[in-house]
């Protein structure tokens, strides 16, 4: 059985406990973790949601909290690094903290992961997009394959990634956990070699659990053995 040794780093999760939809309390925080060590991983890039009508996150908040998951872990004696960005919702205040320059980037090369309504893009969305890269940031699209308003439209797909954004695409959407369309979205994203990273996407102990199951079955095994992913460049 394969594992996910070969990406190394996962940078989309939600393990700061009570800050978003993500793990309610330090003890599932660290069950997570550790079963995401078990799969491998030997860096986790947790990435609360920025997103202004519901999750307040400030840098600050995310800077504190990921220092007690930090503490919490070495005293677990878990043998794993965590670190902290942030998820962005693509929303007026996302434009604030672009002109303040105040985002949480995934790594040095300044990757910033971002999101957007899975109702419709964002009117500026192409602005948000020139906007980063003048402020010298990179974006990192959340999960593509996820927004029905882009499902197997690969002009759309093209155009993102012509306009300098990277796809990250969920594992779980590989393995049909968010239904049919998404999987067949993230593997048109695959053949066409669209696909820059892949991410747990992670939220309960439950999302571990099914990547558990994943690999034990194989569906996994051809997608990691046949396609590079550059989740290994992500370095602090």
């Amino acid at each position: 059985m394969t594992n996910f040794s070969v990406l190394g780093t996962d940078m989309h999760s939600h393990l700061l406990p009570g800050v978003d939809d993500g793990v309610p309390t330090m003890d599932e925080a660290l069950e997570v973790i550790e079963s995401l060590g078990r799969l491998g991983y030997r860096r986790l890039v947790t990435t609360p949601h920025v997103m202004w009508e519901r999750y307040q996150n400030t840098t600050q908040i995310i800077r504190d909290k990921v220092r007690q998951v930090q503490e919490a872990v070495k005293k677990a004696g878990l043998k794993i690094e965590i670190a902290a960005a942030a998820e962005y919702m693509l929303d007026d205040h996302f434009a604030e903290l672009l002109r303040e320059k105040d985002l949480l980037p995934l790594d040095k090369e300044r990757r910033v992961l971002v999101e957007m309504s899975f109702l419709h893009p964002p009117l500026a969305l192409q602005q948000y997009l020139f906007d980063m890269q003048k402020q010298g940031y990179k974006p990192v699209l959340a999960h593509p394959e996820r927004y029905p308003f882009y499902h197997l439209k690969m002009d759309e797909y093209q155009a993102l990634k012509a306009a300098g954004c990277q796809f990250q695409v969920n594992i779980l959407s590989i393995t049909g956990h968010y239904g049919p369309d998404v999987q067949q979205s993230a593997q048109l994203l695959l053949r066409h070699g669209l696909v820059d990273f892949l991410g747990t996407d992670a939220h309960r102990i439950r999302h571990a659990h099914t990547l558990h199951a994943a690999l034990r079955s194989g569906h996994l095994e051809k997608t990691l053995a046949k396609h590079k992913f550059s989740n290994a460049q992500l370095t602090a």
